[in-house]
């Protein structure tokens, strides 16, 4: 049997730890072995002899494999992706050369839909104003205004996306009632998830709480934007922990700065948020810094979908969570 690495984990050591239990970074290991050589954890692909390499496990801010890296690693038949969106660094090279690609979204949804959650009570219960308003030294303004439960509250999802899916799921259970747009769907469908198929324009109309859950296309670029956010009725809030792509920024800051709307926020046009940002100093606003998915019991997840997938790999089973061109056009 080889020394030399035949899977590979660009990803570093930390993060390493934070994806994978010892017992599933054991898996990893023997995978490699089942493939005749040896696994390797390396921050920089270029810390790694890559001839032999079958399989690479991906992180953030790896490089492209383009048509230089992958002639580095002309044995490459799977990349398989800690996190969901492979866009940065997956290209049509791999696809071309029949290299698989897998990724492990599907274990980031409940994180992110109960981040979603509790935007969604914050925003009803007005906490961000309370809170910024205590923080400067006042007591409670009725100006903030009315407070609602979730229990028969209308909450637009936008997009039954997987995280979409999750998020529909814990506002169900809570008594709310959903209102499900997605072009994808049909009643009957939306049905099954407990939610009421409606156009975009009627679910902004009648709602409490906008929770985003879209695919980032060139079609859903600022699906909410300036007109669309005139719609929804004085004091309702919008929740975005899918991508800015989806809002209109500027227009959302308008909206919350007038004190007509609130927002609660992880994801940004611009990361890290600017010191002077505008969100920053809004009473209306609730703002995490792009960390909805990062859960202890999250990453830990994505890094066990990441050594099933190899399971399957090594013993020619189909993956559960490859993605293909198609897919790569809909990831931002």
């Amino acid at each position: 049997m080889s020394g030399r690495p035949v899977v590979v984990a660009v990803v570093p050591e930390a993060l390493f730890a934070e994806f994978f239990s010892s017992a599933d970074a054991g898996r990893l290991a023997a995978v490699a072995e089942r493939l005749g050589g040896a696994f390797e954890r390396v921050d920089r692909l270029t810390d790694a002899p890559l001839d032999d390499v079958r399989v690479a496990i991906t992180s953030w801010g790896i490089e492209p494999f383009d048509s230089a890296v992958l002639e580095r690693m002309p044995r490459l038949e799977l990349v398989a992706h800690t996190g969901a969106s492979v866009k940065a660094f997956v290209t049509a090279e791999l696809f071309d050369r029949g290299i698989a690609v897998t990724q492990a979204g599907a274990g980031m949804a409940r994180s992110v839909a109960e981040v979603s959650l509790a935007f969604t009570l914050a925003l009803l219960h007005r906490v961000p104003e309370m809170h910024n308003g205590l923080r400067d030294g006042g007591w409670y303004d009725p100006a903030v205004g009315a407070q609602h439960e979730i229990l028969d509250a209308p909450i637009a999802v936008i997009g039954a996306s997987r995280t979409g899916r999750a998020y529909l799921e814990l506002i169900r259970v809570l008594g709310a009632r959903p209102l499900l747009v997605d072009p994808t769907l049909d009643r009957a469908a939306a049905s099954a998830l407990g939610a009421e198929l409606v156009p975009l324009d009627d679910a902004l109309a009648r709602v409490r709480i906008v929770a985003v859950h879209a695919p980032t296309l060139p079609q859903t670029h600022h699906l909410i934007g300036r007109r669309e956010l005139a719609l929804m009725p004085d004091g309702a809030g919008l929740v975005n922990t899918a991508r800015s792509w989806l809002v209109d920024e500027e227009a959302l800051i308008d909206e919350v700065r007038a004190g007509r709307l609130s927002a609660a926020v992880d994801v940004f046009d611009e990361e890290p948020l600017g010191a002077e940002h505008p969100l920053r100093s809004l009473p209306g606003a609730l703002l995490t810094p792009h960390r909805a998915a990062g859960t202890t019991e999250g990453r830990l997840r994505q890094g066990r979908i990441v050594a099933d997938e190899l399971d399957d790999f090594a013993a020619g089973r189909p993956l559960s969570h490859a993605i293909d061109r198609a897919h790569l056009a809909s990831m931002a």
